[in-house]
């Protein structure tokens, strides 16, 4: 694992999160899933025993079509406001809160969908709406949060507009890339110019 970018408030690594032997106060992640995209995401059994491993409050993005392999305190939806295709995802809770809640975000899809909402469009495949991760990460006990399948790097970005700490690990080069480019943009404004995708 190398460190592509660093600061006082941020942490992103490149490579295997299995490899990372670090400290966080809450997971906020969006893991491979078994049935999508499983070869390019680099699904494989096991894929989420690095947060099993860890005792912290956690939400965790999973598919609604295979059954999600650790203990949990509540299960929320993601509603992604579309009429077609999959439209909702499971966000499981651990070590946390047992109320379920309805989180009603549209899918963010295309530069077309990101303007729409203020987001920034990545062309990430699996890229989730910063505004459902900002209210995620305003529900994390503790100050830093951990993402070990940063993607893009939107929950790094959520966490830092929340007033935390945050730490990414991305084993994909090419969303390395993206994401120190959206870190970089964001701490060289103080905010994320949405007007400009990469």
């Amino acid at each position: 694992m190398r460190i592509a970018y660093e600061n006082e408030n941020v942490t992103l690594w490149h490579g295997d999160c299995r490899e990372w032997t670090g400290k966080a106060d809450a997971v906020l992640t969006d893991p491979p899933y078994p049935d999508y995209h499983t070869e390019a995401f680099k699904y494989r059994d096991g894929i989420l025993d690095p947060i099993a491993a860890l005792q912290c409050h956690q939400f965790i993005f999973w598919t609604a079509k295979e059954t999600f392999p650790l203990d949990y305190t509540a299960v929320h939806i993601w509603d992604k406001k579309t009429g077609c295709g999959s439209q909702y995802e499971r966000i499981y809770e651990r070590n946390g809160q047992r109320n379920y809640r309805v989180f009603r975000h549209y899918l963010i899809n295309s530069t077309v969908a990101a303007s729409y909402t203020g987001d920034e469009y990545t062309g990430h495949p699996s890229q989730k709406p910063k505004r459902l991760l900002q209210e995620l990460c305003d529900m994390v006990k503790g100050d830093t949060v951990l993402d070990p399948f940063a993607g893009s790097g939107t929950t790094l970005i959520a966490a830092l507009e929340t007033g935390r700490k945050a730490i990414g690990i991305e084993i994909d080069e090419r969303w390395v890339d993206v994401a120190v480019n959206r870190l970089e943009r964001w701490h060289a404004q103080g905010r994320l110019d949405f007007g400009t995708a990469n």
